[in-house]
C-alpha cells in the first residue's frame, strides 16, 4: 500500500482538472475563437432563423442534485464540485466530481454547450443537432465503445460505453451524449478500482449516468422557466 500511494495520489491530482467540453474540441470548428452563432453579420432580415428556445445555462454544478452525486460519487472530494473556467458562461459551461472510497474511484462530470441562432449559420436548434452528431461520434471514437440510443433523455441522447485503460488501471466510462433544443449536455460517468481491487459493472454506472444526465437536461428547461418569470 505504501508503495502504491504516491500513484493513486497521482490519478486523483489528474483527475481534479475538470474538462470542459473535451469532445467539442475535436470537430475542428473555430468555435472557440468567437460565440457559437455568431455568423458574419451579413444576413437579410427575411434570412433570419427562428430565435433559438433556451437564451442560458443553468449552473452547471447544480445541474444534477447533491443527493445524486452522493449517489453516483462516494465520499466525494468536494460536494460542491469543480467548474471549469468559460469566457462565455451564457454559451459554455462544465462542472466535475471526484472521490475514493477505499479502493473504488469514481468521477462525474457534466459539460454544457448552447448555440444562438443566427443568419448564415442557421438555427441554434440546427447547430446543436450537427454538434450532437460530432459529439457522439468523437465519444464513440475510444477502442472497443459501443453506443445505444437513450429514450426519455432531452430531444435525442446516445450512451457510448467504454472500458479504457489508463496509467495501468481499467476505467469503465460511460458517456450520455443529449440534446434539448439548441443546447447539447454531456454527462460522463466513470470509475476504477485500485490496488487490484473489481472494476464497477457497466450496468450500474450507465443506469446512473442516465438518471444523471435526465436531471442535467430538465435543469436547462428550468433554469430558462426561473429566467422568464
Amino acid at each position: 500500500m505504501h508503495r502504491s500511494a504516491p500513484r493513486i495520489a497521482r490519478v486523483l491530482a489528474c483527475a481534479a482538472v475538470p474538462v470542459l467540453l473535451v469532445a467539442g474540441c475535436s470537430s475542428g470548428s473555430d468555435s472557440a475563437k468567437k460565440p457559437d452563432g455568431a455568423g458574419s453579420g451579413k444576413t437579410s432580415a427575411s434570412a433570419a432563423p427562428a430565435a433559438a428556445k433556451f437564451a442560458k445555462l443553468p449552473d452547471a454544478c447544480k445541474s444534477v442534485t447533491q443527493a445524486t452525486v452522493g449517489r453516483l460519487v462516494p465520499k466525494v472530494k468536494s460536494a460542491a464540485g469543480t467548474a471549469a473556467k468559460s469566457p462565455v458562461q451564457d454559451q459554455r459551461g462544465g462542472c466535475s466530481w471526484n472521490g475514493l472510497d477505499g479502493y473504488q474511484f469514481r468521477w462525474l462530470d457534466v459539460a454544457l454547450q448552447r448555440f444562438d441562432s443566427a443568419g448564415g449559420v442557421g438555427s441554434g436548434e440546427e447547430q446543436a443537432k450537427k454538434r450532437f452528431t460530432e459529439q457522439v461520434a468523437a465519444a464513440a471514437q475510444v477502442k472497443g465503445a459501443t453506443s445505444v440510443k437513450a429514450d426519455g433523455v432531452g430531444d435525442e441522447a446516445t450512451l457510448v460505453s467504454a472500458l479504457v485503460e489508463k496509467d495501468k488501471l481499467n476505467y469503465q466510462d460511460e458517456t450520455v451524449v443529449a440534446r434539448t433544443g439548441n443546447v447539447i449536455v454531456i454527462l460522463s460517468h466513470n470509475g476504477a478500482g485500485f490496488e487490484g481491487a473489481k472494476t464497477p459493472a457497466a450496468d450500474q454506472l450507465q443506469k446512473d449516468a442516465l438518471a444523471a444526465a435526465k436531471e442535467a437536461v430538465a435543469s436547462v428547461t428550468a433554469a430558462n422557466a426561473a429566467a422568464n418569470t
